[in-house]
């Protein structure tokens, strides 16, 4: 035991407990941490068998880089996002070229620039520590225990692949049902015994974890991949018809989790739109619908011509507008402040990454710690401000997304009570209605000063330009009796969504016609299907195949069959709105929907 208080021992075990102990460190900030004896157990489990196999700490400190060098990231996201680094902090690390990270970065660099050489010292000298001694050299009974341990995990994790691991439910139907003859012989492995080999509480462990999140990110940059595979080689062989050499800006603004009749543009009695009411070259459609009540299904549809009844279907063969712009000497922006990785973003991160610049600026998620959608507004100046000609620019908000409460700051916070302030409140506790009904207000009203200022930048440009706003899907929330909230439901508050357009007199002067059926076609009945086809309308871009029956822009728009996900593909045009809850329900067959 003396052995272990020299030097060079105490130097290196001090270092391994020191990484160990970083999914504690919520605790400094007054945050809490779930299960933290748990992920002491798998840690000291997981050092023990590391130790074992390699014997010397000095021949798998190597492996330890990642984790020396992920480390300040990994402190400042847990002190200023209450999370650590996942697939989208790794999308943007790995995708922000050095140019760009100077820019974020400023004078802060020269910090940066510090901390990362005392990480590169720390993580030297300690291999040099551990080089030096062979007192902790794992030997003995001790070594005996980490293989068995190895072992034992082992067959563990082969048993659950094999035979299958017990859930709650599946534990309630054993007392009631026989299983197969060999897995009633054998018995499925509890829950709790596969919890060490599950990706959730493996990747909050450190620096075991991050391998995890590693692997994440590689997962879904492999299924990036494939999905830009399909669509690589396709081309639309666009041009722009007319003002090919007119200074011109496109802002496609996609919002999130925004519903028709809480915009007072749309009726609604109070003052959610004080500031877009003025604008008077501003069209604010009365019947758009969204097919899926989904980001990753909406979103799609909305920026290329995926028709709604395969939204479903993983994958398109076809990009997105933005490479039609592209094709017709636009530079294009894709600016987001949601995800770029994960289950429910990379399917548009396939269409993300076909514009020119692409940048995701939110490091908090969804959460509490998420930024505000004005983190877009400086970087649309500096997109205005480029030297092209001729741009357009995609905006991905967070719009009106849960909680409802953390998308706008303490100034609008108009109307209460509301959940402003309030952590971690109880979404599912009907008293709270009042205040998330309120706060869901408050956040359209945080939308309207938005939009208002992207069209006051866009006017202050003095250019040839337009806006388009169209939210990917709405939200229930409570209405009368209704017992459900949020989205991933089949009511009409979910599919029926605000949709408006703003234009330049700029524009209006280089296209009367185009402004004519704008305002001719406010009220006629459109999906977000409608957006590829009117977006690249509005810039009079041209292809082989177009469909000009699409565009809300041209004469040529004719109706077109509204289905909607509620049991199938329903025809929104023949339904019935039932209960509280306007469940969409199709007064005749839906349609049998495929899925990949």
């Amino acid at each position: 035991m003396p052995a272990l208080f020299r030097r060079n021992n105490l130097f290196v075990l001090g270092t391994y407990l020191t990484l160990s102990l970083v999914p504690f460190v919520p605790l400094l900030f007054g945050q809490s941490i779930e299960h933290p004896l748990r992920i002491l157990l798998m840690e000291a489990a997981i050092w023990l068998v590391i130790w074992s196999v390699f014997k010397r700490p000095a021949w798998f400190h190597w492996l330890l880089i990642p984790a020396f060098i992920a480390l300040p990231t990994e402190i400042y996201l847990r002190k200023f996002y209450n999370q650590g680094i996942s697939t989208h902090h790794l999308g943007i690390i790995v995708e922000t070229s050095p140019r760009e990270a100077l820019e974020f970065l400023g004078d802060r660099v020269w910090w940066l620039a510090a901390i990362l050489a005392f990480v590169v010292l720390w993580w030297a000298l300690s291999w040099l520590a551990a080089i030096r001694t062979r007192d902790l050299d794992l030997e003995g009974r001790l070594r005996w225990l980490g293989w068995l341990v190895l072992t034992v995990g082992l067959v563990a994790w082969l048993y659950g692949q094999e035979v299958g691991i017990q859930t709650a439910s599946s534990i309630v139907k054993r007392d009631s049902a026989l299983t197969s003859a060999a897995h009633t012989h054998l018995g499925k492995l509890p829950n709790w015994a596969a919890t060490p080999f599950q990706h959730e509480p493996l990747g909050r462990t450190w620096p075991f974890g991050l391998a995890v999140r590693g692997y994440d990110f590689w997962k879904e940059r492999q299924y990036l991949d494939d999905l830009e595979h399909k669509n690589r080689p396709f081309h639309f062989g666009a041009h722009q018809a007319s003002h090919q050499n007119t200074p011109q800006i496109v802002v496609m603004v996609i919002g999130e989790s925004s519903r028709y009749d809480r915009w007072s543009l749309n009726g609604y009695q109070r003052e959610t739109n004080p500031l877009l009411k003025k604008e008077s070259n501003l069209v604010s459609f009365s019947d758009v619908i969204t097919s899926v009540s989904a980001t990753r299904l909406s979103v799609p549809v909305m920026v290329s011509r995926k028709p709604a009844t395969d939204s479903l279907k993983a994958g398109f063969t076809e990009k997105s507008f933005i490479t039609a712009y592209k094709e017709a000497g636009f530079k294009t922006y894709w600016i987001s402040n949601q995800l770029s990785y994960g289950k429910f973003d990379t399917p548009i991160s396939v269409f993300a990454n076909e514009a020119d610049v692409v940048q995701f600026l939110n490091l908090g998620g969804f959460t509490n710690t998420s930024n505000f959608d004005a983190v877009l507004l400086p970087q649309l100046q500096k997109a205005m401000s480029d030297p092209a000609q001729k741009k357009l620019i995609v905006l991905h908000t967070l719009g009106n997304h849960w909680n409802y409460s953390h998308r706008y700051p303490e100034e609008y916070d108009e109307w209460q009570p509301s959940l402003y302030g309030v952590d971690n409140p109880a979404y599912t506790n009907l008293a709270n209605k009042p205040a998330l009904n309120n706060s869901y207000d408050n956040s359209v009203l945080y939308v309207d000063w938005l939009l208002s200022q992207v069209i006051v930048a866009l006017k202050e440009s003095r250019q040839l330009s337009a806006m388009m706003y169209f939210s990917d899907h709405g939200q229930t929330l409570y209405d009368g009796s209704c017992k459900i909230a949020f989205h991933g439901h089949n009511t009409q508050f979910e599919f029926h969504i605000p949709a408006l357009m703003w234009y330049s007199d700029l524009y209006k002067q280089a296209y009367p016609d185009k402004v004519t059926q704008l305002l001719r076609h406010k009220r006629a009945r459109m999906t977000t299907e409608n957006v590829f086809h009117s977006l690249l309308d509005l810039s009079d871009i041209r292809y082989p195949d177009e469909r000009l029956e699409w565009s809300f822009l041209s004469d040529q728009l004719r109706l077109h069959k509204r289905y909607v996900d509620s049991y199938g593909w329903t025809d929104y045009d023949n339904t019935t709105f039932k209960g509280d809850c306007r469940e969409v329900i199709d007064n005749g067959k839906p349609l049998q929907q495929q899925q990949d």
